[in-house]
């Protein structure tokens, strides 16, 4: 299978790095990284180099038309890349374009899909491999699907890490199966527009703590925003502080405070008010550095805001 590759992030390129033990890549397309993704636009294009592919860069798809058509590929794989892809594109490839998209679709489409469903509540989080439809955001026949179960202690470290893993691996199984048949799907996706859930990108200073929110609702607001991302943050005086670790309290106490208010300063914790309930906090970041919060924290006079 001839199979060209469009796109960004870690979890693009270890899916090329796998295809290519097993069909011929053609050629690369890329574009410049997000901030959070390990690999960059010069890695792909030292991958190109070091297969002796064509490559090229841009964020507009339109631009590499031409490109595409003089390396001809029976199918492409997208990832991440930075706009919506025209039929005009995907028409190009026999067997279309496979996306990998990190939501349980047809619900969850669109971006930071797995943060909104930690923040949801969700009980897991789909990997779905599907035919790209032109013009559309994660439209098409479903080709190949896997779930991770998820809790209130889930990060959305672990998410993406299940991911790295998983994607290369679901990627192949798609492939496999449509190279046996161009016909396959394993789950056609609705059209009704109200089994879709349309998630919109989140932006850093969307972890802005507001601890007037219950404890679970700022638990996973801590759990969504965590590494590879900018991480949920407070105010401390007029320090910026980041939260990386939390878990709820439950000590059935009963008491008068305002939210942010530290009510209790252990070895390794601090235990903050919340709008409802207690969150004991665990490891913060302060000028850079990770550290306990009992460390730099000692008075339950102190409030977060």
């Amino acid at each position: 299978m001839k199979i060209a590759i469009i796109g960004r992030s870690e979890l693009l390129y270890d899916s090329a790095v796998l295809l290519n033990k097993k069909h011929e890549i053609v050629c690369i397309i890329s574009a410049n990284e997000a901030p959070e993704y390990t690999r960059v636009l010069a890695d792909f294009k030292r991958l190109a180099e070091g297969w002796g592919i064509p490559f090229a860069q841009g964020s507009k798809i339109s631009d590499h038309y031409d490109f595409l058509l003089a390396n001809p590929a029976d199918i492409a794989i997208s990832i991440n890349y930075t706009g919506i892809i025209p039929q005009s594109i995907v028409d190009i490839f026999p067997l279309g374009i496979l996306n990998a998209h990190g939501g349980d679709l047809p619900r969850y489409r669109g971006n930071a899909c797995q943060a909104w469903a930690i923040l949801n509540g969700e009980e897991r989080i789909g990997l779905c491999i599907h035919k790209m439809l032109g013009g559309e955001l994660d439209s098409g026949d479903i080709i190949a699907k896997d779930f991770l179960l998820i809790n209130q202690k889930t990060k959305i470290t672990e998410v993406w890490n299940w991911m790295l893993l998983h994607t290369p691996k679901l990627i192949d199984e798609a492939v496999k199966k449509l190279a046996k048949d161009p016909q396959y799907f394993l789950e056609r996706q609705s059209k009704d527009p109200k089994k879709a859930l349309r998630c919109y990108p989140r932006r850093p200073e969307d972890g802005k703590i507001d601890w007037n929110m219950s404890s679970l609702s700022i638990l996973r607001l801590i759990n969504a925003s965590n590494k590879p991302y900018a991480g949920a943050f407070c105010n401390w005086g007029d320090k910026h502080l980041t939260i990386w670790d939390a878990d709820l309290v439950d000590d059935e106490e009963i008491f008068c405070a305002f939210p942010g208010q530290v009510t209790k300063i252990g070895n390794g914790y601090i235990e903050v008010i919340t709008g409802l309930g207690k969150l004991k906090l665990t490891i913060v970041e302060l000028n850079g550095s990770s550290i306990s919060p009992n460390l730099i924290i000692s008075s339950t006079r102190t409030r977060l805001t």
